[in-house]
């Protein structure tokens, strides 16, 4: 019989889909560290999409291991994940982000968050 309680074949229930699952940038649980991001987007003017609140996931990441990532590293930091994106949707996504002011281009074209998306990241916490 069919119980809607019990996760089907392939499917992981809620517990086992937090199990393990460790913590994202600033410590957050991943929920917590999605809705900062998603807090961020709109204090910026755009909107939630999966691509950008991964590719801002990962080079929060990165800045939590004292190391950067250029679009490579970036893309190969989300099909790592198991998220199937073109390198160039990740160059673009970097280039709308860079030009709306969350992230920055560095020197080295490496990507770091703005201060000020830092800030609004920090007020959020």
């Amino acid at each position: 019989m069919y119980n809607p309680q019990v996760p089907t074949e392939g499917h992981l229930s809620a517990a086992d889909a937090n199990f393990g699952s460790g913590t994202t940038a600033f410590g957050k649980t991943p929920e917590q560290g999605n809705q900062r991001i998603r807090h961020l987007l709109k204090c910026f003017g755009l909107r939630t999409s999966l691509i950008r609140l991964k590719v801002i996931d990962a080079l929060l990441t990165a800045a939590d291991n004292q190391r950067t990532l250029g679009v490579r590293g970036v893309h190969s930091h989300l099909l790592a994940l198991g998220i199937p994106l073109s390198f160039l949707s990740v160059r673009e996504v970097l280039k709308r982000l860079c030009s709306e002011g969350v992230i920055t281009l560095n020197a080295d074209k490496s990507y770091s968050l703005h201060e000020e998306a830092a800030k609004v990241l920090d007020n959020s916490a």
